[in-house]
């Protein structure tokens, strides 16, 4: 989940810690390929979010983080086409063959939360679309190569900026990654822009989220009369990958992959 404004201070996790986030990544991660699984026409993202409701739950002691979180009614995130982040599941919304939508999920697991997002076509894209996949996956790669205990928080977003708008697309500016483990959201944002050597040092410790939104156009946005659904400004499509990292002394350690 994306995130604006400041949160719970940011603590540094112990080795035992960082361990129980990367057992509910791996739910988390399971999860998402649970979702990716059950995209088709047809669809509607209600459904969607049955299922990843159900998924998590099926996990002892698994709980979805964002239900409720900050009021929102759904488990997942469930974004289409031109719907950047914070689509609420709908029984109304179908999707169609040549959409693509984003499921952007946390998990709580023994107090502690990770947070990851996927891009799903639904059936066959556009050649456009697909590069738009391609490089936003390929931006959170570089960002999490950055994410090293002698890097900065701009290190990161200077990096994901890079490879976006080398590809000619538009790096959203306004949501960001942040800080994330004792609480869904905690007080460091990880922007998905930025200059090498500035912002916060990365300690050892450290567990964020890296979360690049790209448009194909316009990186500018605005938010839907549901106070939740942000949307591309010129009504462009994009795309949003997330990983919950940990700053590890061997570099970047993804939490949210496979256990």
């Amino acid at each position: 989940m994306a995130f604006g404004n400041s949160a719970p201070a940011t603590l540094l996790k112990s080795p035992r810690e960082i361990d129980i986030m990367a057992r509910g990544g791996a739910i988390l991660h399971a999860t998402l390929m649970q979702a990716k699984a059950h995209v088709r026409a047809g669809i509607s993202t209600l459904e969607l979010d049955q299922v990843v409701e159900s998924f998590i739950r099926s996990h002892a002691g698994a709980e979805p983080a964002f239900k409720g979180l900050y009021g929102f009614p759904g488990s997942a995130c469930i974004s289409i086409n031109e719907e950047i982040v914070h689509g609420i599941p709908s029984r109304k919304r179908l999707l169609n063959e040549g959409d693509i939508v984003t499921v952007d999920v946390g998990v709580k697991l023994e107090g502690m939360y990770t947070d990851a997002a996927i891009t799903i076509p639904v059936g066959q894209i556009d050649v456009e679309t697909q590069r738009l996949l391609d490089v936003t996956q390929r931006s959170l790669e570089a960002g999490i190569a950055a994410a090293t205990p002698d890097n900065h928080v701009g290190d990161i977003g200077a990096a994901v900026q890079t490879v976006v708008e080398a590809a000619g697309f538009g790096v959203v500016r306004e949501l960001v990654g942040h800080a994330v483990g004792f609480s869904p959201h905690e007080e460091l944002q990880i922007p998905n822009y930025g200059k090498p050597k500035r912002g916060k040092k990365l300690s050892v410790g450290l567990t964020i989220a890296i979360e690049p939104m790209v448009n194909v156009g316009t990186a500018k946005t605005r938010t839907l009369s549901d106070k939740w659904t942000v949307v591309t400004a010129d009504g462009k499509r994009s795309a949003h990958f997330e990983h919950t990292v940990a700053i590890t002394e061997n570099g970047p350690r993804i939490l949210t992959l496979p256990g």
